[in-house]
């Protein structure tokens, strides 16, 4: 059973979630603490250091908020409506110094932990990205956690807080979200099966049904193509921060199976929000 920061979240969390969640929460605040200009541009992004940490810092308050009960309205799961609410939450927080934003990310991920530690069920809440339990909300807020602190990270020059285990921690959350992001253009005539796996690590499975997605736990009895792949490059392409091309270039990806021609064209089926 868990606990975690004196909080009890066993039969609600999967195990080392919270764990997880407390201690990317902590290394994101190790990265940005004492950090004098939050000015400095974030790597592939348009945001600042202290806007990137203040988004992050109001996402793990949203999500908190969420797993407590109350009702916050944020976008309608678009990649375009989640943009947009970004930036107007962003325009009225003014909070951009880098100690104080690193103690309210830390504060926020631990309300979440103590909200979810006080449930007795692990009912369905309404997201940003539609209705989820609160364990995969908190696969939710690892995932988005570990996205934008490692945006934190290059830009500072630090060691990322991205590892296996974390990977598959936030597996919940991206089997879940998957199909409401993926880019209907793209698959609209597409039929195709795909497993998914992650190099020493779990599987999953993808298929596309001339513009109808699915995705299981399991990998389809018949794949048209298996995709490989090192489990931080896979997060790192799911959450748009990896060019899929560079990642197979250096071998972090490997396919084969009866249309191995398939793999290439895989991240372009979703768009990131």
């Amino acid at each position: 059973m868990e606990s975690v920061a004196g909080h009890d979240v066993r039969g609600t969390l999967p195990e080392g979630l919270g764990e997880a969640i407390r201690a990317t929460a902590e290394e994101i605040a190790a990265v940005l603490r004492g950090v004098a200009d939050t000015g400095v541009p974030v790597p592939g992004s348009e945001w600042t250091l202290g806007q990137a940490a203040a988004h992050l810092a109001q996402a793990n308050e949203l999500m908190a908020d969420i797993a407590a009960g109350q009702e916050r309205s944020y976008g309608d799961g678009t990649p375009q409506s989640l943009a947009e609410a970004n930036e107007r939450a962003l325009a009225g927080f003014g909070e951009r110094d880098a100690d104080p934003l690193a103690e309210m990310i830390v504060m926020h991920a631990d309300a979440y932990l103590t909200a979810v530690g006080r449930c007795t069920t692990d009912a369905n809440v309404v997201t940003p990205l539609g209705p989820m339990t609160k364990a995969v909300l908190g696969s939710y807020l690892l995932t988005h956690m570990l996205g934008h602190g490692y945006d934190l990270a290059r830009a500072l020059g630090r060691p990322h807080m991205l590892d296996r285990t974390r990977v598959e921690l936030a597996l919940p959350f991206l089997i879940t979200a998957m199909p409401r992001v993926t880019d209907a253009a793209a698959i609209a005539r597409l039929t195709a099966r795909y497993t998914i796996r992650l190099r020493g690590g779990a599987r999953f499975g993808v298929t596309f049904t001339d513009g109808v997605v699915s995705v299981t736990p399991q990998p389809p009895t018949r794949p048209d193509c298996t995709i490989l792949i090192e489990p931080v490059t896979f997060l790192l392409m799911a959450l748009g921060r990896c060019n899929p091309w560079g990642a197979m270039a250096r071998g972090r990806v490997l396919a084969w199976g009866r249309k191995p021609w398939l793999a290439p064209r895989f991240p372009e089926l979703f768009k990131a929000p």
